[in-house]
């Protein structure tokens, strides 16, 4: 409220003529109002009461601000309400309340070897690979990666249920039951052959047991089988039967591509014999055709042949023969039996051709 100077002017006036103790007049007031104040009067009150308002604002800051992919669980005298706080600004009675925020994001929990943990993020946690025995008691170790999040509705139920370490309770070890006893279930040797069949195995089973849970807390967005590391002596053992399976693929191979070759070559044998067949066949097809165009012609000739055409052919050969008679006497005739044509004959002449006709 304002301070009144005149009370201490009045009480400095009546110490002055009333007591001789030597102060006389120079009595001082505790402080001055400043000059500033002076001038609001009476409303001066009011702006105290506006500064120490405020003041208690961000000395007590009895609200809070929810950030997106976050939710607000009011607790009213240690209970929390069933309805989250959305993203945005709110309000809360400071001591009666309180408001704790939990992220409602994609959380990623990997396990992995010891060796490769490093990193740190708020919404990554990293764990050490699930060590585990197969079907004959060997170890094996998983590395995966689970991606979830906390479903914003149901989130004041879980933190009451679960509390703050949720993650611990519900994921990390569904995440570790599931992958024992499916791995569990298999040789280590075949591991590697039937990993698609592991891994689905393996989400369906946390996806299963983690929102199988009432209400839903939280939400499993995918199961990522990254590596199965198996005992030295397993990894030697199915390289050699990798290497086995090859030698038998490529023998397998070889003796396909040889049938296939022999198979073609008795292709190419049985079409170059056919070839030939047809071409033989086309041969003979043609000299049959041929001697019987042959033996026909013969056939019309010696149909053709009369006697009297025979005995008129014999007369133009015997005048031909005459004629030849008048040119050369000494030429010899040689007569065919009966009488038939043609009759051959030779001219003497020609001492040389006649020399070797008489030998």
């Amino acid at each position: 409220m304002p301070i009144d100077n005149d009370y201490f002017k009045n009480r400095q006036q009546n110490n002055g003529g009333g007591n001789n103790n030597g102060n006389g007049g120079n009595f001082q007031p505790p402080f001055e109002t400043p000059e500033f104040f002076k001038n609001f009067g009476k409303k001066a009150g009011m702006i105290y009461v506006v500064i120490i308002i405020i003041a208690a604002l961000f000395i007590f800051k009895p609200f809070v601000i929810i950030e997106s992919g976050q939710v607000g669980i009011k607790a009213t005298t240690g209970k929390y309400d069933e309805t989250p706080l959305n993203p945005g600004f709110h309000l809360y009675v400071p001591v009666f309340q309180k408001v704790i925020i939990v992220d409602t994001k994609v959380r990623l929990l990997n396990y992995r070897s010891v060796e490769e943990m490093s990193g740190f993020d708020a919404g990554i946690k990293i764990n050490p690979a699930i060590n585990i025995l197969d079907a004959r008691g060997l170890p094996v170790s998983i590395e995966l990666t689970v991606q979830y999040r906390l479903t914003a509705s149901g989130a004041p139920s879980t933190i009451a249920t679960w509390g703050l370490s949720w993650e611990d309770k519900i994921v990390n070890p569904v995440v570790r039951n599931v992958v024992r006893n499916v791995v569990g279930g298999f040789n280590a040797e075949d591991l590697p052959t039937k990993r698609n069949e592991i891994a689905t195995m393996i989400e369906q089973g946390i996806r299963g047991q983690v929102e199988g849970l009432e209400g839903k807390p939280v939400s499993v967005e995918s199961v990522q089988l990254r590596e199965i590391v198996l005992p030295a002596k397993i990894k030697e053992q199915i390289e050699r039967v990798q290497i086995a399976n090859q030698e038998s693929e490529r023998v397998r191979y070889e003796v396909l591509r040889a049938k296939q070759e022999a198979e073609k070559r008795a292709a190419q044998a049985t079409g170059e014999a056919e070839a030939k067949r047809i071409e033989a066949q086309g041969r003979a097809d043609a000299v049959t055709i041929e001697a019987k165009a042959q033996a026909l012609a013969n056939k019309s000739i010696a149909e053709s042949l009369t006697p009297n055409l025979l005995h008129m052919q014999q007369i133009e050969v015997q005048g031909k023969f005459n004629e030849a008679l008048r040119e050369n006497k000494d030429a010899k005739i040689f007569l065919t039996p009966g009488g038939s044509t043609p009759n051959i004959w030779v001219d003497t002449k020609d001492k040389s051709r006649d020399a070797t006709i008489n030998q």
